[in-house]
Parts: structure tokens; C-alpha cells; sequence
């Protein structure tokens, strides 16, 4: 689709995405909703105050949903009006739109709701109740294993039969450019040591995981499950997300109710939310469980392409002025369950979900070398050091003053590309502890 704005044939913010997320600005100081197409933001608090949305007479009644300070208002009016909205906006921007006086030939308006993104503050782009991250990532849960209990056991019997998952911290979730403190802990630094005795101090195994995340649109009632076939219409749409990970103090403490202070700490997501609309021309199927057999009924879907084809990459860079290193370059189809299938399993016990959950997907990790999402994965548990583009700068994990860049596009048209932007965090050191 040609637009009469000029956008960059490889902005992941193509005419073919409309992402949606919250800005401000330097000038207005308030959050409200936009959405992002190529180096531009579209303030949706201006452009609605402006009668940008006289064409679209359905969504009249819902306008003030963009004077809000998070996209929860707009994400729970469901699917079918994100899908009217979206389309709204592509053929407003659209070269030959049916609707030129509203934008097009509109100098005024122009120049006051479309803010360069590089004036822009980012900011979440719904408020999270809960958030939950899964392991679907079969692939990263295999290389695990075979790191902590080898390859004839990597995976736990109860792998291919459910979408395994964790309640994380809401409060901590971050956009990205927050810096990301190094966190301190519990760590067990002699582990053939008796009695077994931790010690306090900063992690040094600190990690990065390579995930998707999905935001839930329309919750579910106390004691009513979603449907299989109707899951995907509860999801709002998917984020590039970094649930960091703090693997020494991890190991101390996952035994016996699995991660707590080692992944609480932090969470970065993009701010821009791609909606499944958008994804909608990339799918693909994603992994097979093996036996179709230890997939419940209540989780088999009627459609094979039940993920995207959605490519990510991962580079690490030790300061703004190194050139990065990519570590790993992987795709969505790297799944073995969908996101339909984590929330309809999520809810069937009756769990009511709500407008802005969050629900990741676990690590996506490839079979092949450079595919892994995680540093612990790379570096074979910490015994193979990565040796970073200057030829000399070796990594094993993180350390302080390293900045993580993730990215994820969809599509491989140029002028075409559905993407999430980037996913930016660095570690700043750790807070010293006076006891």
C-alpha cells in the first residue's frame, strides 16, 4: 500500500502494521494514544479532538477511549472495533484515501498531531494487572535440560501435553530504554559445599531471554474458560518482550516452586502493540508436540497455522560507541504452542484474565548454532565465552554498561514490513546494600 506520507521502505512501521502505544512530548507532558507509521507518531487525542474520526460514524461512541493515558479503554471494546480503527487509519494515510480532507490536505493538523518519533516519549502501552510467562520456546527448554539433567530427560513429561508457565511481577514490567539494575541476591557460590550456605551479592550471571508477548483484550468471567476457537480474539495483540533473567540466584532458589527473585526484577516490552490483524498474512505452524495424543482436546486447534512468521534477532553491545554484535537470529515459528493456546489453557480452571494481562511466550531459541535466545544457551551454561565484534571483548553474561537490542519484523516486501521496533535495556551496576 503507497501512502501520501513518506515512509521508509524498511520502517518496521509500514502502512501494512498501524501499531498502537502511548506517547508524549515535550510540549505536552500528558500520555495519550498514537500509533506509529514510519519515523512519525500519530497523537490520537489530537487527531480525534479534530474530527479525525468524522468518517467512521461506528466508533463515535467510543472516542474518548484516545484521551485516556493507556490503551486498556481502547483494547476492551474488543477485536472487531481494533480491526475498524486499524483500517480507518491505513486508508486515511493511504495515497489515494477516500478521505483526503481529513489528513491528507489538512497542513494544520499535520503539523500538529504528527510528531517525529524522535521527539516522542515512549511509554507503557497498557497498564498490566497480571502477567504470566510461559515456556513454549520447545527448542530453549530442550537446550536447558540437556544442560541441567541431559538429553535423555530435557524435557519433563508433562512438556508436550500443556503450555508450562509462571506468574511473574506486573509492577516490574518496563519499556524499553529503562535502564535495568543489576540485581542482588541469594546465590550459592560452592555448590559441592556441606552444608549448603549462600551468599549475598550481585548477580553474575546475569541473562536475557528472547520472547514475544501478548496482551489480553477482553477478559473472560470468574469460572468460565475460553474456548480454544475463541482465544485469539481475546488477545489484543504482541509486543517483543526481555524477560531478564538472573540465573545464579535462579538456581538457589527455583527449588521447589520455580522463579521468583531471579526474574522479578525486570521485564522490558516494546511500546508499540502490533495487533493480530496485522500479523494476520504471516502465519505459519509451529512446532509439532511429537504425539498429537498428549494434546488435550481442549487445547487442539482447527488451523495448523497457528503462529507467525515473525523473525527476531539479538545484539549486544558493551557501550553506545562499540559496534554491535549479533548474537542470534531466530523466528516465532520456533513455538510449540500458540498464544490461543496459552490463554485458553490459562483460563481453564475457571482463572479470570482481564484487559491489559500480559502473556509471554518463553524464550524462542532455534536448533541451529546462533539461534539461541539466551546467553546461557550460547555459551553452553557459561563454559564457552562469546567474543563480541572488536575481536578481543569476550561475554559469557552481561555486564555492567551493556546494552541488549532485541528486534522482531514481520514480511520481507520492502515498504511492507510489519515490526515491533526495537527492545533497548543496560545494566546499570547494583544498588550497594549497608546492613
Amino acid at each position: 500500500m503507497a501512502s501520501w506520507l513518506s515512509i521508509p521502505v524498511d520502517s518496521h512501521f509500514s502502512l501494512a502494521n498501524i501499531p498502537f502505544g502511548i506517547i508524549s512530548t515535550s510540549k505536552s507532558s500528558v500520555p495519550v494514544p498514537a500509533i506509529a507509521i514510519g519515523n512519525y507518531a500519530l497523537d490520537l487525542s489530537t487527531f480525534t479532538k479534530a474530527q479525525g474520526f468524522s468518517s467512521l460514524p461506528s466508533f463515535h461512541p467510543h472516542l474518548d477511549v484516545f484521551h485516556q493515558s493507556t490503551l486498556n479503554g481502547f483494547a476492551a471494546l474488543g477485536r472487531p472495533v481494533h480491526r475498524q480503527v486499524r483500517e480507518y487509519l491505513q486508508a486515511v494515510f493511504k495515497n489515494d484515501t477516500p478521505f483526503p480532507s481529513v489528513l491528507k490536505e489538512n497542513a494544520a493538523l499535520q503539523r500538529e498531531a504528527l510528531i517525529p518519533l524522535s521527539e516522542v516519549t515512549n511509554h507503557l502501552p497498557l497498564q498490566i494487572g497480571d502477567y504470566t510467562d510461559f515456556y513454549a520456546g520447545r527448542n530453549h527448554a530442550f537446550n536447558l535440560g540437556c544442560l541441567f539433567r541431559g538429553p535423555e530427560n530435557a524435557l519433563q513429561p508433562n512438556y508436550n501435553s500443556l503450555p508450562v508457565g509462571y506468574h511473574g511481577r506486573a509492577s516490574s514490567v518496563v519499556v524499553s530504554g529503562t535502564p535495568i539494575v543489576r540485581p542482588t541476591g541469594q546465590i550459592l557460590t560452592n555448590p559441592t559445599a556441606t552444608p549448603k550456605i549462600p551468599v549475598f551479592m550481585p548477580c553474575k550471571r546475569l541473562d536475557i531471554e528472547l520472547e514475544l508477548a501478548a496482551f489480553v483484550s477482553t477478559g473472560n468471567k470468574l469460572g468460565q474458560p475460553v474456548p480454544i476457537d475463541k482465544a485469539e480474539d481475546h488477545i489484543f495483540g504482541l509486543v517483543l518482550m526481555n524477560d531478564w533473567s538472573a540465573r545464579d540466584i535462579q538456581a538457589w532458589e527455583y527449588v521447589p516452586l520455580g522463579p521468583f527473585n531471579a526474574k522479578n526484577f525486570a521485564t522490558t516490552i516494546t511500546p508499540w502493540v502490533v495487533l493480530i490483524d496485522a500479523l494476520e498474512p504471516f502465519r505459519a505452524q509451529g512446532l509439532e508436540p511429537g504425539n498429537r495424543d498428549s494434546l488435550l482436546p481442549y487445547l487442539r486447534e482447527k488451523r495448523p497455522d497457528n503462529v507467525f512468521d515473525i523473525k527476531l534477532e539479538f545484539e549486544l553491545r558493551h557501550s553506545k560507541e562499540d559496534a554491535p554484535t549479533r548474537i542470534s537470529t531466530t523466528n516465532a515459528t520456533n513455538l510449540l504452542y500458540s498464544f490461543s493456546q496459552m490463554l485458553a489453557h490459562h483460563t481453564i480452571t475457571g482463572c479470570n484474565l482481564r484487559t491489559g494481562d500480559l502473556l509471554g511466550s518463553g524464550t524462542i531459541s532455534g536448533k541451529e548454532p546462533k539461534t539461541q535466545g539466551s546467553l546461557l544457551e550460547h555459551t553452553n551454561g557459561g563454559k564457552e565465552p562469546i567474543t563480541l565484534s572488536d575481536g578481543t571483548t569476550k561475554r559469557i553474561f552481561l555486564e555492567d554498561g551493556d546494552e541488549v537490542i532485541l528486534r522482531a519484523v514481520a514480511g520481507d516486501v520492502d515498504g511492507a514490513y510489519v515490526g515491533f521496533g526495537e527492545c533497548i535495556g543496560s545494566i546499570a551496576p547494583a544498588v550497594n546494600f549497608t546492613f
